[in-house]
């Protein structure tokens, strides 16, 4: 009995508040901000757009939030008046914010782990961010001057820019079992300085309650999709295998490459309406009727827009290109020239007999020299 007594005197002098686990409450207090203001708490949907997840009235400069989540999400906290926000990490707990009027994004954040972590980590950001935006900003001024120190200048951007990087991956590695790793991991995964490969291993690092999250689960299907886009925009390399594809031909029939391979085949991307191919036409006609009979097949894939076929059809007849030729008629959204990587046309892919890259974007002689020295 003198042990509960001595604990609840213990209670009344410090104020222990029991630990909450099954919902959430944000207090916020919020110096000069006047009464009425909203604040909101968004989260954004699968486009990307910010929706309300809930709203409170500022009364007295203070306002709270109330609810439960599952699993840790981050969402954005906004405030009438104000254009910036602040991240935080929603998560069954008590959360205090002490709302910086004039700084939205600086608000301190405390109450639990994960958002105690994302404070510290997001200061360090802001402090990085802000040295590289001024080191920038004298760099861009030392240059119109032409000043002896812009290259000092540029070195100390790239050394931060070093810490940046260092900064996420430091901390993923360090905090497997954080919450903050899973949304830092999410934010690189479109920077192209982190390799794939290096953005599957900080994921496989995670907690296996982290990864089997549903956040996690986002995060792995998210590093699929870049994996996939990167393999698309690095596109079909000289010694790769050429993948098959099949599209439809003028008289609507579908064909596949792999159905017209020869001992050569050449893989032509270009357009009706793209003047450098149409250029380079006659010299892929000379080395095609050259070399047709010795072995050599093309198959050319139009970027030819929808609704374009005839358009498509006439420069065939005007440019007496005998060879095969398809299109889906989806301009640059067409899926084969996505496949291969091909961004810009004309474009060549040279094949072996087995289906193997062994040359690219060859015009004019130097076409028809590489067909001759493979031909022979």
């Amino acid at each position: 009995m003198k042990s509960i007594i001595y604990l609840l005197l213990l209670c009344s002098l410090f104020s222990c508040k029991p630990e909450i686990k099954d919902h959430y409450i944000i207090n916020g207090t919020a110096k000069g901000i006047y009464n009425g203001m909203r604040a909101y708490l968004k989260e954004p949907n699968e486009r990307g757009q910010l929706i309300n997840k809930d709203t409170a009235i500022v009364l007295d400069e203070k306002f709270s939030f109330k609810g439960v989540r599952n699993e840790p999400t981050l969402e954005y906290l906004y405030i009438d008046g104000h254009k910036n926000y602040l991240p935080l990490i929603i998560e069954n707990g008590a959360i205090d914010i002490a709302i910086n009027k004039d700084s939205i994004e600086t608000s301190n954040v405390s109450g639990t782990t994960n958002n105690k972590e994302y404070a510290l980590y997001s200061k360090e950001q802001r402090q990085l961010n802000t040295r590289i935006k001024t080191l920038t900003n004298q760099f861009k001024k030392a240059t119109i001057q032409n000043a002896t120190n812009k290259s000092e200048l540029y070195k100390n951007i790239i050394e931060n820019r070093k810490k940046l990087s260092n900064l996420n991956l430091d901390f993923i590695k360090n905090h497997e079992n954080s919450y903050v790793s899973a949304i830092i991991l999410n934010s690189i995964i479109t920077d192209k300085q982190t390799s794939i490969t290096d953005l599957e291993n900080l994921f496989s690092g995670l907690t296996e309650a982290i990864k089997n999250s549903e956040y996690g689960k986002y995060i792995n299907a998210s590093i699929l999709k870049q994996k996939q886009l990167r393999q698309q925009q690095k596109g079909i390399q000289i010694g790769d295998m050429a993948p098959n594809f099949t599209a439809n031909t003028p008289e609507g029939k579908p064909l596949a490459l792999y159905d017209i391979k020869g001992k050569v085949t050449i893989i032509d991307f270009w357009a009706s309406w793209c003047g450098p191919c149409r250029r380079e036409n006659p010299y892929v006609v000379k080395t095609y009727n050259k070399f047709h009979e010795k072995g050599l097949e093309i198959i050319s894939v139009s970027l030819d827009k929808n609704g374009q076929k005839d358009r498509w059809i006439k420069a065939l007849q005007d440019d007496n290109m005998s060879w095969h030729h398809v299109s889906n008629l989806q301009s640059w959204q067409d899926p084969i020239a996505r496949s291969y990587g091909v961004r810009s046309i004309p474009a060549t892919f040279i094949l072996d007999a087995s289906g193997k890259v062994i040359a690219k974007n060859l015009r004019g002689s130097a076409l028809e020299n590489k067909i001759a020295e493979l031909i022979y």
